[in-house]
């Protein structure tokens, strides 16, 4: 199973309403932060693997969000209550 496989699998796991790093998947998946970075970049399914759920360490998000940038991201978190 690929390294990218694994990530999807793993944010598939992340619920509605609560966000995990890219830090927290990496060391799950045993690879690095940047890895799930381009992973996510490219997710082939975003309706079923939730990237949008994945964020910075520091609580930020990222401005290169795939599908529709920082912004899009932001209204996909605060719709589902896991920004405030």
């Amino acid at each position: 199973m690929s390294v990218f496989t694994k990530i999807y699998l793993e944010v598939r796991k992340i619920k509605k309403g609560t966000t995990k790093t890219y830090g927290e998947i990496a060391k799950i998946v045993g690879t690095s932060p940047r890895v799930v970075g381009f992973a996510l970049h490219k997710n082939p399914d975003p309706k079923n693997i939730p990237c949008h759920r994945v964020i910075f360490k520091d609580g930020s998000l990222s401005n290169s969000y795939a599908f529709g940038g920082g912004k899009a991201q932001e209204k996909k978190l605060r719709d589902e209550k896991a920004l405030k």
